[in-house]
């Protein structure tokens, strides 16, 4: 028996069974960007409503938390362009789940790191949405304030560089004698 859109019953069938394999193969990817999403939001709440904007924490030091806003990019770049950051936080976030749906290496680090970049996307994206600008409170010695979403993106490529780097692009799956399967294997 046939669909209107012509794929058999099994067919469909089979795909609704992978559906929870689906789901469980990709929990890294989930577990990572909502840890990333919900710290980086709990964190900056927790900033707003008990900093006021310029307030430091220790008043002196190296590290110290510090209440600032941004309405520009990383490094205070781009100031006062809200609207074309929201629409390119739009495109990267839709960009990173391009790359990890058509990137064949879906090893457990890089899971990790796409959940790191669409928490850290996404966290700074709901600041834009919500507030018109980002909330911004680690301040670490010379370098310009910043957030938990900055970081989660920072380590993010960072991972991702240096595991494309180290493994020449090759993922775990293809080193592995024939024979031999991945638990990864059904996501190709």
């Amino acid at each position: 028996m046939e669909t209107e859109s012509g794929e058999s019953a099994t067919t469909i069938e089979r795909q609704s069974e992978n559906l929870p394999r689906t789901v469980l193969r990709e929990w890294t990817v989930a577990a990572t960007a909502v840890v990333a999403l919900a710290a980086d939001q709990i964190s900056k709440y927790l900033v707003r409503e008990n900093m006021a904007i310029g307030e430091s924490w220790p008043a002196q030091g190296f590290f110290r938390l510090t209440h600032g806003t941004n309405t520009g990019s990383a490094f205070g770049l781009f100031q006062d362009q809200t609207v074309i950051l929201t629409i390119a936080s739009i495109f990267a976030i839709g960009f990173i789940i391009y790359f990890y749906r058509s990137h064949s290496d879906r090893t457990w680090i890089t899971k990790l790191t796409i959940g790191l970049l669409l928490g850290g996307a996404v966290g700074n994206l709901v600041d834009r949405l919500v507030a018109g600008r980002v909330t911004d409170f680690i301040d670490v010695g010379p370098w310009p304030i910043f957030n938990l979403a900055d970081s989660s993106i920072t380590v993010g490529i960072t991972l991702l560089i240096a595991s494309l780097v180290l493994t020449g692009g090759k993922s775990e799956e293809s080193s592995m004698p024939e024979g031999s399967e991945s638990s990864d294997s059904d996501e190709r």
